[in-house]
Parts: C-alpha cells; sequence; structure tokens
C-alpha cells in the first residue's frame, strides 16, 4: 500500500509528512513535476493521493494523516490530550514560524525579490518565535512527551532552512535551548533520511541585492559587489580547489619542526596505563614544550548552563566539531558544579605548536572559550602546573573543588 506525494523538490512543507512516513513505516512516493492545480481544490501543494483514491491537501493535514495511520507510535499522541497538544504545536510553527521563516530564505534561495523592510521584520518575527520555542524547551527534551512526535517534526522542518542558511551563531546564540533541541531532531535516523546531514548556519547567506552583513563585508569587502547572481556562482565555482590542495598548518608544522613527542604514543599510553600516576609520569617525561603547548579552556557564558545534560550535550558537539585536528590534540573538558549553583565547563587541552590559532579555524565554537597558555615554547611547566594538569586529565568525581557531573576525553 502506496501513497503518491506530489510536492516541489526539497519543500520544508512536504518534509513534515516524509518524515513522519519514515517512523510510521508508511511508503510514500513522491512526484515533484506533476501539476498540483489539477489535483488540487486550494490549486496548491503539497498534495497527497491515497491508495484508496482521495485526494488531501494541505501539509499539516498531509502529515497529520500520515502520523495517525500507526497509533502504536505514538506520533500523533496517545491520548486526547497529548493530541491537542501536539496540534497547538503544529499550528504555532504555521502560524508563527513558517512565514517568517519564508520571508527571510525565499530571497536567498531566488524564490522571490529581496526587500529590506520584510527582511528585518521576518528577523525579528523569527526570534520572536524561536524565545517562545527555547523558553518551553528550558526543562524539555522534546515539544510534547518524552519522544519525537509530529510537534518536533512539525517545528523542525519549518526551521531547516533557516537553520541551514540564515540563523548564524550570532543570531540563535539566545535561543540556546531550542538549538539544542533542533540538533537533537534533525540527528534522529528518521530526520536524516529525508533531510540528510543538517549543517548548521556559520555565516548569513545573502540574497541578490541584499547589502552583505556588516562582518561579511568586512571580509569579503569590494569582492563581493563585483559579482552578482549567477555570475557570481560562476565565479566561485572554482574557489574550494585551492583551499583543498592547501596543505595544513600542522602537517607543515610536523615535516619542517619534527618533535621527538609522538601524540599517537600518548593517546595509547593515557588509555592503557595501569593508574593515572604511570600515565602522568610517562607524560612529562616525553614532553616537548618546543614543539606542544598546553592550554586552560573556560567557557565565557557558563551563566547560560541551566542543565546537566544540556550542558553534556554542548561538550560533546564541541569535540565533534574538532574533528579536523584530532591527530594533534588531546583534551579533557569537564562539567563542574551543580544546577543550583552554577555549571561550568572548563577542560585542559594539549596541542601542536604554540598556538591555539588551528584548533579555532577547525571548530569555530572555540571563539566562545577563554584559552590560557599553562606550558610550551618559553614557559616550562611548572609544578602547580603539572597539578593541575594532572587533576583535570585523571580526576573523576571532583575538580577545584565541585563535583564533576561529566567527562569527556578528546583523544
Amino acid at each position: 500500500m502506496s501513497y503518491t506525494l506530489h510536492a516541489p523538490a526539497g519543500s520544508f512543507r512536504a518534509i513534515k509528512a516524509l518524515i513522519a512516513a519514515e517512523y510510521n513505516g508508511v511508503s510514500v512516493n513522491v512526484v515533484s513535476d506533476s501539476d498540483v492545480k489539477t489535483l488540487s481544490a486550494s490549486g496548491k501543494g503539497p498534495v497527497l493521493q491515497t491508495p484508496s483514491g482521495s485526494v488531501i491537501f494541505g501539509s499539516n493535514a498531509i502529515a497529520r494523516l500520515i502520523a495517525k495511520i500507526r497509533r502504536d507510535t505514538g506520533l500523533a499522541g496517545s491520548s486526547l490530550d497529548e493530541e491537542a497538544t501536539i496540534d497547538s504545536w503544529v499550528d504555532f510553527s504555521a502560524n508563527e514560524l513558517e512565514l517568517p521563516a519564508s520571508v527571510w530564505t525565499y530571497p536567498v534561495l531566488g524564490y522571490m525579490p529581496f526587500n529590506a523592510a520584510a527582511y528585518e521584520k521576518a528577523k525579528a518575527d523569527l526570534a520572536a518565535g524561536l524565545k517562545t520555542l527555547d523558553t518551553y524547551l528550558l526543562t524539555k527534551t522534546y515539544l510534547v512527551g518524552d519522544k519525537i512526535t509530529l510537534a518536533d517534526i512539525a517545528v523542525a522542518s519549518a526551521l531547516l532552512y533557516p537553520m541551514k542558511l540564515v540563523c548564524d551563531k550570532a543570531y540563535l546564540k539566545p535561543f540556546g535551548n531550542a538549538v539544542r533541541w533542533f540538533n537533537t531532531c534533525v540527528n534522529q535516523p528518521e530526520f536524516k533520511k529525508v533531510m540528510g546531514t543538517v549543517q548548521l548556519c556559520k555565516k548569513e547567506s545573502t540574497a541578490k541585492g541584499q547589502e552583505a552583513p556588516k562582518a561579511a563585508k568586512n571580509e569579503g569587502g569590494s569582492k563581493k559587489k563585483k559579482g552578482g547572481g549567477k555570475k557570481e556562482k560562476k565565479e566561485a565555482a572554482p574557489a574550494p580547489k585551492p583551499v583543498k590542495k592547501a596543505e595544513h598548518p600542522y602537517k607543515i608544522m610536523d615535516r619542517e619542526a619534527k618533535s621527538p613527542f609522538s601524540m599517537d604514543a600518548w593517546k595509547k599510553t593515557y588509555s592503557n596505563a595501569p593508574t593515572y600516576e604511570a600515565a602522568m609520569e610517562s607524560f612529562w617525561s616525553t614532553f616537548d614544550m618546543d614543539g606542544w603547548s598546553l592550554w586552560h579552556q573556560n567557557y565565557n557564558y557558563n551563566e547560560d548552563n541551566k542543565r546537566i545534560f544540556m550542558t553534556s550535550n554542548a561538550v560533546g558537539g564541541f569535540q565533534q566539531r574538532t574533528d579536523e585536528v584530532r591527530k594533534w590534540a588531546f583534551g579533557v573538558m569537564d562539567v563542574l558544579g551543580t544546577e543550583e549553583t552554577v555549571l561550568e565547563i572548563k577542560g585542559i587541552w594539549l596541542l601542536r605548536g604554540d598556538t591555539v590559532e588551528h584548533l579555532v579555524n577547525a571548530n569555530d565554537d572555540a571563539n566562545w572559550y577563554t584559552w590560557t597558555k599553562l606550558a610550551g615554547k618559553g614557559l616550562p611547566p611548572s609544578d602547580e602546573v603539572k597539578a593541575q594538569v594532572a587533576a583535570y586529565w585523571c580526576s573523576e568525581n571532583e575538580l577545584e573543588g565541585k563535583p564533576i557531573q561529566d567527562s569527556k576525553v578528546f583523544k
């Protein structure tokens, strides 16, 4: 038994129905080149043709139908109250998020011309919707109950293109709960089968005729103003080639300033040494301060950490995004304190060379931390530093007089 969904390719309005189909094991064939005007009473897509011959129009009606095909999954709610709550969030998505999201992203995608006044209003309206979402999610993992429902699917689908294209880190900073929830959703297997891997926006994309954001102007200047539309895309196409050919600074360092210290050997020692004391003794006997350096890491916005699981997720995400320099980096990051007082993210890292710059280049999130050099070229490790490093890398229950809620090793 198969359903046929008529919708433009990549439509966020169709995406929610397709994700619901993945959760419920419903077969849906997607047709993107049909004339929906002949199928839909409203003359607009998406449109769903059912095996019985019925035609359903309206993205929310379609998503609700597919979500309700299997009641055992709970996608549409396991009670009347839950079902109504889910409907509330689906309506919230349609009324508070979809319009500003579309007004902001459609000019970027070339679907409509850019209008400065509409752009500013869309940003403000979307921020208002995100604030509502962020406040609600302070103590919740999902919107309704303790698992994914159609509420999460509908809201996340509405935010997909803004999150990918225009909502950069500065814009999203006040909405940490909403971002954490969004990342949780889009990394579910059922979401990934429809959306693919979702990378959050690092730099706001701009529409043709739109003045570049100030940060982008400072970086690009006159070069950005010269090209527009298709011509700009053609000129930009070959740009990645020299980037790929460029040798990583750490590789150059390994070749031109060889070090007797082996990071691979140290990671094996740390994992396999009979005791932490033996591991640290081995480390200090081989540490090359001319070729490597030690850095203390402290999150700049610890006051924003409200829940242990959210803070732990932030640490895990940071380490995942540092994978590019894994061969030349080792670090231990801890979540310290309590929810009743303050939760702090702190760590100590061992990095190749005498700067934290290459880690920052690999992971933009490193900009949100204060990095303090503890040892390296021109700065031999003192006994105090050695004790501090041992405490950070070896403590399991308490650090700096505060309980360790979570500890993650990057190796």
